[in-house]
This record gives C-alpha cells, sequence and structure tokens, in this order.
C-alpha cells in the first residue's frame, strides 16, 4: 500500500481522532520517518511559525489532518472558531507545502460539505449546488476553501511544480481518541458518555438530541485511515482518472445509513443502561440524510471492515480505559 516507506511525513493533527489512526496506520505499513508536532508546539494557526517549521523540516509528504471539530451544538456554538480556525490550519498548511517543495498532500474534509437537501447517496459532483445546512456552514465552509485550495494549487503548479495534492471527504467518524464531551462532541462518543453516567446514577431517562428519525452514516476512523493511505498512495494516473480537475475530491464512507433512534438504542444496550429514551424534538436535527456515494472507493476494491457494533463496543472499552477518569464529575441535568 506504501509506496515509498522511507519518505518523510507530516501528519499534522497526530493528537486527534483521525490523525491519530493515520499516524497508527502508516507505522503498521512500515512509515519509519513521521514527524508530528503538538499544537503546544505549534500553532498551525500561525502563518510565519509554520512557514519557519515547513523549511527547516523539508517534508515528503503531508497528512492534513488537523481540525478544530464537534458536533450540532458546537458549530453552533462557536461558529467563529470554527471557520477562523480551520481556514487558518488549512491555509497555512498548504501554501507552506507548495513553497517548501512538497510533492504530495492529502486533506482531509467532512461530509458536511454538500447541500443540505442534495440527492442521496451524494456525490461528488453535487458539491456546490445548493445551500449547506445552517448548523454547520461555517465549518462545511472552511472545509470546501480546502477542497478548492487543493484544486487550485494543482491547476495551476502541478506541471511546473510536480505537486499532486488530494482530498478525501469522510462521512460522520468515530472511534479511539474521539470527543466525549455529552453536548458538544458527536453524536456516538456523546450518546456512549451520557448513556454510561446516566446507568452510574440510575437515571430513568436520557435526552437524545433531535426527532431521532434523521438518517446518519457511520465510519470506524481506523478504516478512514486505511483508505486515507490508500488513496494517498495511488499512481496519480489513477487518482487523475477518478476525479476531474475540479471535483478532485474523493467519499470515503460505509455506504450504510441508520436513523439516530436504532443508533441509540444500539448505544443503550451496549453500555447497559435500563432507562427510557426520550427525544428532544426542539434540538435542531441537521440535515435529513447524510448518505455518501461511495463508487470510487469502490472501484479501488476498499471497502470498511469494522461493524458498526464492534465500532461502538471498541469506542465504550476506550471511554472506559482512557477518559473515564475525566469525567466523574457529571452534570445530572443532562438526564
Amino acid at each position: 500500500m506504501i509506496n515509498n516507506p522511507h519518505a518523510k511525513i507530516f501528519v499534522a493533527g497526530h493528537d486527534g481522532m483521525v490523525g491519530s489512526a493515520i499516524n497508527r496506520k502508516l507505522k503498521k505499513f512500515g512509515c519509519k520517518n513521521i514527524i508530528t508536532k503538538s499544537s503546544d508546539e505549534l500553532d498551525l494557526r500561525n502563518q510565519e511559525k509554520v512557514d519557519a517549521f515547513f523549511q527547516d523540516q523539508q517534508f515528503d509528504e503531508v497528512y492534513l489532518a488537523a481540525a478544530k471539530v464537534g458536533g450540532i451544538h458546537a458549530n453552533n456554538q462557536y461558529p467563529a472558531d470554527f471557520i477562523y480556525d480551520n481556514l487558518m490550519i488549512q491555509t497555512n498548511v498548504i501554501n507552506a507545502s507548495f513553497k517548501n517543495n512538497v510533492r504530495k498532500l492529502l486533506f482531509l474534509g467532512s461530509s458536511c460539505i454538500y447541500p443540505k437537501y442534495a440527492p442521496q447517496p451524494m456525490k461528488e459532483e453535487y458539491l456546490l449546488t445548493g445551500a449547506i445546512e445552517p448548523t454547520n456552514e461555517p465549518y462545511a465552509i472552511a472545509k470546501i476553501s480546502g477542497i478548492k485550495m487543493c484544486e487550485s494549487y494543482n491547476r495551476q503548479y502541478s506541471e511546473s511544480h510536480n505537486i499532486d495534492f488530494r482530498s478525501v471527504m469522510p462521512t460522520n467518524l468515530y472511534g479511539v481518541k474521539d470527543n466525549f464531551h455529552p453536548t458538544d462532541g458527536h453524536v456516538i462518543p456523546g450518546l456512549i458518555r451520557r448513556f454510561h453516567e446516566a446507568k452510574l446514577c440510575n437515571a430513568d431517562s436520557v435526552n437524545v438530541f433531535g426527532s431521532g428519525n434523521v438518517l446518519r452514516e457511520f465510519l470506524n476512523v481506523e478504516d478512514m485511515a486505511e483508505a486515507s493511505i490508500l488513496i494517498m498512495n495511488l499512481e496519480k494516473k489513477t487518482y487523475v482518472d477518478l476525479t476531474e480537475p475540479m471535483c478532485s475530491h474523493i467519499n470515503i464512507g460505509s455506504g450504510q445509513e441508520i436513523t439516530i433512534k436504532e443508533l441509540a438504542k444500539i448505544v443503550k444496550r451496549i453500555v447497559g443502561f435500563k432507562g427510557k429514551l426520550q427525544f428532544d424534538s426542539s434540538r435542531p436535527d441537521g440535515s435529513p440524510r447524510k448518505l455518501l456515494d461511495t463508487e470510487k472507493t469502490e472501484l479501488l476494491n476498499w471497502k470498511p471492515k469494522i461493524s458498526l457494533e464492534d465500532g461502538i463496543k471498541d469506542s465504550y472499552d476506550y471511554f472506559m480505559e482512557s477518559i473515564l477518569g475525566g469525567v466523574s464529575n457529571f452534570d445530572k441535568s443532562n438526564f
């Protein structure tokens, strides 16, 4: 899968869920020269420091997984943070890569880039064909800008500077190193924490945000990392044949969707909470459906390996082992 195991690779965002999974997979596949920096060591929003870092390191490849992420609540509460942080991070990293002769870069986006009422499943060419879901518009616009930045650098400099900047759009991700905040995180880790804490205090019920009727697609981050590395290491001709110069991103998803209500029942069973589910329709649902068309990855003979139930069990195990000590003082008003 790896074309050059001796390449000097920068994984931006290695402390996060996606970046850490890519880092683990690269090591598993035999990559020996992986460079990482925590946000305390290098603020990717600082152009001067990013430029100096890239000039000093002279990377061969970059995986741009660094981002500010969160669920519907966080996107609604902190729209300025989401658009500013993400625009600054990706702009600095992509431009510094170009200026310092990085030949290959993979930008990781999000399925929220597609219109709220896009036909299902969502093909790559549906991008910019309609209005975005308002609850995550700032984040989505930042991610669209990242795609278009990679495309624009390719269009202007691929021949003269031999660059190859690619983009992948994952569906809703979950897994190790997820954000288990009960309101600011994404749906699976948020439900895991809230059901666990409800079990501890013998709550009668747990409120689930939204009607529970919307459909969502989920993918374990370990599968996402494997697909990302596969796409990064495709021969350039293969990647070009799969994409278009101004529609160059590739969807990565499971191809399966489930209602939030059915998802909540699965998490409830795995956690062992015995109380009732109550759905709070006063909270926003977001897009009615978000199923990605995965024809391109199917042509590459790639399919996810981890089932949703197994993945949630692994996430709960991770929560119990690595996170639980920091969340013992829970807020009973959540239930």
